[in-house]
């Protein structure tokens, strides 16, 4: 149980490197804008409610272990998950109104809260 938190660490980072380097380049390089639009906005909240169901089973197990960093990496990529998840419909009606300024700055808060993910659960599996 003790190494559970670890693996689980292992496995945002896994989802996370997947979405960015292989799922959206992909979309990005072969559906029009219009089909790429639809299909983010059916893909983006599942990884956000994957990476907070992963937080959750991790800090579960964190708390069963008493391990206290694991606790608070995995209660942290929890919260940023969720975020970043209910930033989602502003993000979308932001595009949608062609309110590019604010499109842009929730678009960065979402990727900045993604990284900060792969960052936490990247020094768990490194420390």
């Amino acid at each position: 149980m003790d190494n559970i938190s670890l693996l689980i660490s292992g496995m945002i980072v896994g989802v996370i490197v997947f979405q960015t380097a292989i799922v959206a380049p992909a979309v990005f390089t072969s559906l029009s804008s219009a089909d790429s639009s639809l299909f983010l906005r059916k893909v983006f909240p599942r990884f956000f409610v994957l990476l907070a169901a992963l937080g959750a089973t991790a800090n579960i197990a964190a708390i069963v272990s008493h391990d206290w960093s694991a606790i608070a990496i995995s209660g942290a990529t929890m919260a940023l998950a969720v975020i970043a998840y209910l930033l989602i419909p502003m993000t979308n009606k932001s595009r949608d109104e062609g309110n590019e300024k604010s499109f842009k700055r929730l678009h960065l808060a979402s990727v900045l809260l993604t990284l900060s993910m792969l960052a936490i659960n990247l020094a768990s599996i490194v420390a």
